[in-house]
């Protein structure tokens, strides 16, 4: 069945004729789901087109999930669904609170015919690297959350260059792909340093850092602030079995390390805000309530979203550090 016919001369790039005719074949239902495509080689002669051309409308056509791929056999139409015209790989380190605020705000402003589907890689480099290579070539866009794991870019490069968007978390490795990311070491200092006069009203800072998750940038500015503004201060990998003493402030990224200090200081008959202090971090409606309120640093998780569902729909290519505040309540 010849199912093409290519036009000199009239504007139109040959790929993109080759891939509206072959979807004008599926919407006209002589192509159905399971259909095998004439081989690139068979177009080729055909119609006297460079394999690069007609490979390149395959691969946009794979990418978007109309078509699909077998190595020695050929390919075939996977769906019958062509206005589909992005499909995004989304890779997310997990699933929270504020991150499905993230995810919610991407999906809202990144368009119609759009096809997001989003994996989880829970801060595993294997697993992050095998949803990669199982994915990759799969979709037109890679937005990638690779935090702070070790040897993520080696993956990441194996990925086409131009197709790819880092979110969140960026290091020097990564440089040469756009970004929205938070500016961790900046964010902790800046804020440390609007609530500096609540600060002063205690008498030692205690960041509870496990280091397996957070950013080292975390660590990094709240050394910077105190070694600045002369705090005393104490980094600690975890609370477990730990006294609350008055005069105290913590710093909180985990919720569950929240909880225990909240937890504790009620054993302990302290009152928060008076006795002790608290900075959690990452805004949640929750923090607005709990205790008279809890003082959160947090970035904007919502705009972090629609500003990557705007880079990907315009064709940014810039590296945008996303804003940070210090959100000041009854805690401190």
């Amino acid at each position: 069945m010849k199912l093409i016919s290519i036009q000199n001369n009239v504007g139109i790039p040959k790929y993109k004729q080759v891939i509206s005719l072959i979807e004008k074949s599926i919407e006209e239902e002589k192509m159905v789901r399971g259909a095998k495509l004439p081989s690139i080689n068979k177009v080729c002669i055909t119609y006297s087109l460079s394999r690069d051309t007609v490979l390149q409308a395959y691969e946009d056509l794979k990418k978007r999930g109309v078509i699909y791929g077998i190595p020695g056999k050929g390919y075939y139409v996977k769906s019958t669904e062509i206005k589909t015209k992005q499909r995004i790989f989304l890779l997310f380190e997990e699933l929270n609170i504020f991150k499905e605020d993230l995810y919610n705000s991407f999906l809202e402003n990144i368009g119609k015919n759009v096809q997001v589907d989003i994996f989880f890689h829970h801060f595993n480099l294997k697993f992050f690297q095998k949803l990669i290579d199982d994915n990759n070539g799969n979709y037109t866009k890679y937005v990638i959350m690779p935090t702070n794991l070790a040897g993520a870019e080696l993956p990441i490069k194996s990925l086409p260059a131009k197709e790819v968007f880092i979110l969140d978390q960026t290091n020097s490795a990564l440089k040469n792909y756009p970004a929205v990311y938070q500016n961790h070491k900046k964010d902790i200092n800046d804020a440390l340093l609007k609530g500096r006069h609540k600060l002063l009203n205690y008498k030692k800072i205690i960041l509870i850092f496990p280091g397996y998750r957070e950013p080292i940038g975390m660590k990094e500015g709240f050394e910077k602030f105190c070694t600045d503004y002369s705090f005393e201060n104490e980094i600690i990998t975890e609370f477990v079995l730990r006294e609350i003493q008055i005069g105290d402030v913590y710093i909180i990224p985990n919720d569950r390390d929240l909880v225990s200090v909240i937890e504790k200081s009620k054993l302990q008959n302290l009152t928060l805000g008076i006795d002790f202090g608290i900075i959690s971090y990452n805004e949640t409606p929750l923090k607005k309530v709990v205790e008279n309120g809890i003082t959160t640093i947090s970035t904007d998780f919502s705009a972090m979203g629609k500003i990557m569902a705007e880079m990907i729909l315009n064709g940014n290519k810039k590296q945008i550090e996303n804003k940070c505040s210090l959100i000041i309540r009854n805690s401190l």
